[in-house]
């Protein structure tokens, strides 16, 4: 059991709704153009922080997550003892995050992004990903250095994202046109490595895509 001061809580929090946000770069576009279903990724998490143990990091996001997506809609099932789920709406193009030690439901607007993107550089057929031959898209970034691997096997019209900043995501989108097999995330304080072991292409019910009824909403701090 780990015990943080209140501002290594506050860091640590933070911390957590940025390492959530770069999985915004699963979502999809229109369902003529793009994959409906489910992915699921395994995540490692490397800490850089002195009182965040690799295990506390691993336990608490969770060390697989399920993404359900239909459309520009997609939802987020977590095992991590803390983050529980997410939601992205792009009618109100907001992400929705629903954290164990909160009884409301934290809100983060598309529109705005705290991150900026310093410079691109893409390598064609890095790697290999169930079966896919994958490009990587290297973003040098003010936080830090993000990659992504992508097949366009499994295509994502831009076009739907454009006041999608949030997370650096329609930078992203908008060059690779297509959802993330793997990720790599290395900044000061952690890094992030999470990796595509199944994708099931099938209808995911619109139901998925609602908040609980009389949810408590609230605007997230971080």
């Amino acid at each position: 059991m780990y015990i943080l001061s209140q501002t290594s809580y506050n860091q640590f929090m933070n911390l957590l709704i940025k390492v959530s946000l770069f999985f915004i770069f699963v979502s999809t576009a229109t369902f003529a153009q793009s994959f409906e279903g489910k992915l699921t990724y395994q995540n490692s998490f490397k800490s850089k922080m002195p009182n965040v143990t690799d295990e506390l990091f691993t336990e608490m996001m969770g060390k697989s997550w399920e993404y359900s997506m239909k459309g520009a809609s997609y939802h987020t099932a977590c095992n991590g003892t803390l983050l529980q789920w997410q939601l992205y709406l792009p009618k109100e193009n907001k992400l929705y995050s629903k954290f164990s030690n909160s009884p409301a439901i934290l809100w983060n607007d598309g529109a705005v992004n705290a991150d900026s993107v310093i410079k691109t550089e893409l390598n064609k057929n890095a790697l290999e990903i169930l079966g896919n031959s994958c490009d990587e898209l290297i973003l040098t970034c003010k936080s830090g250095v993000q990659k992504y691997y992508f097949s366009s096997k499994y295509k994502v019209d831009p076009a739907l994202f454009q006041n999608h900043k949030f997370g650096n995501w329609y930078t992203y989108i908008s060059q690779a046109k297509a959802m993330p097999l793997k990720i790599v995330i290395d900044n000061a304080q952690f890094t992030l490595e999470s990796i595509a072991t199944a994708v099931k292409k099938e209808r995911v019910n619109e139901q998925l895509f609602t908040l609980p009824a009389d949810a408590k909403l609230e605007k997230s701090p971080f």
